[in-house]
């Protein structure tokens, strides 16, 4: 492996950075249920989502009255940016701190600004679920590893949204769900799909239902799998003989506990070529779905290149 790649997909022990890690899935509820008060319901839930940013994780413009507010985390600098459409900015570092301290702090900034934002103040998708104003177990930040996840970050949102491209049906954006805290990107068969169960932790079952209520494959990146996180994907409904089928690169495997495939982090990042290992798991674990879901390929799949022949012919003037 060359050393650009070694540096471009850092080492990140899940064992080391376990409080952080905890700290910071409960910070960025606080943040996305911020977007998720003032942004219109998109299907799916993606109106929810945080993006990997060019310094950390942000909400994107959030509209709000006649302008637009946005909260960033910044892990490079190691604070937390509140910016607003009318010239208004407050921020705070990110240092070890109670998940009620940054709760209160961050209202307190939203506040000064003039923002509103009624927000259900307790966590999803974990069990127990402590309200985020009694929260005062989960106080950990160390900088080092939270930019270390930002750098993680970085590569898996630039390789899953190579992978995006290649999809011209309905696909979501590359996003960051904070209630499930992964980095996730689902592309859509176009038929609607049976009521997904529920059964998550400290999440109604009509939350699930909206989340997977169209034919699905979805593929991303979980920094709690494996010893330094994993690649994922899996399909839903699950078609007959998905786990059967093959799929790349050597150290891919079906997990039957999270019944989906996984591609430890440790072994895209320690591979002769990290992004062409991601891209393998991603396309393959896909066709497993598309193939044995009976998906229409060729109306939903295209090449990302196929005007570059075209524009090189007519001498690149678009």
């Amino acid at each position: 492996m060359t050393s650009s790649a070694m540096v471009s997909w850092p080492g990140l022990r899940v064992a080391e950075w376990a409080a952080t890690r905890e700290t910071l899935h409960m910070w960025t509820q606080v943040v996305g249920k911020i977007r998720m008060a003032h942004a219109p319901l998109l299907n799916h839930w993606w109106q929810v989502t945080l993006y990997v940013s060019a310094r950390g994780l942000t909400t994107s413009s959030i509209p709000y009255r006649a302008g637009a507010f946005e909260i960033e985390f910044d892990f490079v600098g190691h604070r937390l940016e509140v910016r607003s459409s009318d010239g208004g900015v407050r921020s705070m570092p990110l240092r070890p701190m109670p998940v009620a301290e940054f709760y209160a702090r961050t209202m307190a900034m939203l506040d000064q600004l003039g923002i509103e934002a009624p927000i259900r103040p307790l966590p999803n998708e974990v069990d127990p679920a402590i309200p985020f104003a009694e929260d005062y177990d989960h106080a950990s930040y160390d900088g080092e590893a939270a930019t270390l996840f930002w750098r993680q970050l970085l590569q898996a949102n630039r390789v899953i949204g190579e992978f995006r491209s290649h999809f011209i049906g309905k696909v979501s954006p590359v996003h960051f769900f904070w209630g499930g805290m992964d980095l996730a990107c689902t592309r859509f068969s176009g038929r609607t799909a049976p009521p997904h169960p529920g059964g998550v932790p400290n999440c109604g079952d009509w939350v699930m239902v909206e989340g997977y209520s169209r034919e699905l494959s979805s593929c991303g990146f979980w920094p709690g799998g494996g010893e330094e996180g994993a690649f994922y994907s899996y399909a839903y409904p699950e078609p007959a003989g998905f786990a059967e089928q093959p799929v790349g690169p050597d150290g891919a495997y079906f997990s039957t506990e999270y019944q989906q495939f996984l591609l430890p982090y440790e072994a895209a990042r320690t591979a002769p070529d990290p992004d062409r290992a991601v891209a393998e798991f991603l396309h393959t674990t896909y066709e497993a779905a598309a193939n044995r879901g009976n998906w229409n390929r060729t109306e939903l799949e295209d090449d990302p290149t196929r005007w570059h022949h075209t524009a090189a012919h007519h001498g690149n003037d678009a």
